[in-house]
């Protein structure tokens, strides 16, 4: 793993008209989305069992980029100094300070969401749950070679063959043995 994280919350609204907080932690390095989670009420505990979740398999990166949003309190900031992470704050009113977070959420949002009437939690985990699997898996970025943030070979000869992703919404190319 890197050595810097970057995690931001970000809002969607359902057709219930309920307010529901996503939470997404980044790895710099390779753009790779490490953790997400849906909740209706945040809080600080919340928020630092996430972070413990998101490194469980991971090695423990040496920063953490986040803004200064109050759902970060002393329970968030205590277990994350326990884990031995560096805190990296923006400065107030600055989300280009967390330039690759602020990047995905707004690729969240015009690459899935606003394709998506969501109905409540367990839709939207599941809506992202697979955005995320194509974004790690599939989606190039320029700044890696037009690789995807999870490193795939490339296959140079046989016939292309088109893989749903998210719905139909996207998909992933690959070729196969003729």
């Amino acid at each position: 793993m890197g050595e810097t994280l970057a995690m931001d919350f970000f809002t969607v609204p359902t057709a219930s008209l309920r307010v529901l907080f996503v939470l997404v932690i980044l790895e710099h390095e390779r753009r790779r989305v490490l953790h997400f989670n849906v909740t209706e009420h945040p809080t600080a505990e919340w928020a630092a069992q996430q972070i413990v979740e998101a490194l469980a398999e991971a090695d423990t990166p040496r920063y953490l980029l986040r803004d200064r949003d109050g759902i970060y309190g002393d329970a968030f900031r205590g277990r994350v100094q326990s884990l031995g992470i560096q805190e990296v704050l923006t400065a107030a009113r600055s989300p280009w300070q967390n330039a690759y977070a602020e990047r995905l959420i707004g690729s969240i949002r015009r690459e899935c969401l606003n394709h998506f009437v969501v109905f409540n939690t367990r839709h939207l985990k599941r809506i992202l749950r697979e955005y995320f699997d194509h974004y790690n898996r599939s989606r190039t970025h320029l700044a890696l070679a037009k690789d995807s943030p999870t490193t795939r070979s490339v296959t140079l000869c046989g016939n292309i063959l088109a893989i749903p992703k998210v719905g139909g919404l996207h998909h992933r190319y690959e070729r196969r043995a003729a």
